[in-house]
């Protein structure tokens, strides 16, 4: 039987070093469709990644993996923080609409420059898409 000593107490944004986080890019297709899939990426060094880096090991990663057919012809150019470990979520779906601050617009700064640790979530998508759904935050199916 389990017990809660069975569990560790390090969070998980904690659990692996800044050299070897998990990072989830949620790569968007629509915002009005809320048609996303998730990107895990695994090993990455937070400490020497850049923006711009991550950027092109997602584009990357569409373009060579299996299942991402559908989301090749997208300009992907803006990334976003979504959410931290443990930290609070936005309760739009698709993208936080508020915070533009999280936009991530040096490509040149290092994701833990950043803040980011293990187990962050970012949003990659087209900038001129974002700014007309911000406009008319309208969903349909």
């Amino acid at each position: 039987m389990a017990t809660y000593t069975d569990f560790s107490d390090v969070h998980t944004n904690l659990a692996r070093p800044k050299t070897s986080a998990i990072i989830t890019v949620r790569i968007i297709k629509s915002f009005q469709y809320r048609t996303e899939r998730s990107l895990v990426l695994h090993d990455i060094d937070l400490e020497t990644t850049t923006v711009g880096q991550l950027k092109e090991i997602s584009r990357q990663a569409i373009q060579t993996q299996s299942g991402w057919k559908p989301y090749r012809n997208v300009e992907l150019d803006t990334m976003k923080l979504y959410a931290q470990a443990h930290g609070a979520k936005t309760t739009n779906l698709i993208i936080n609409l508020d915070r533009d601050e999280w936009i991530l617009d040096d490509d040149s700064k290092t994701l833990a420059d950043l803040g980011f640790e293990n187990e962050t979530e970012i949003s990659f998508f087209n900038r001129e898409l974002y700014e007309e759904f911000k406009k008319n935050p309208e969903t349909a199916w």
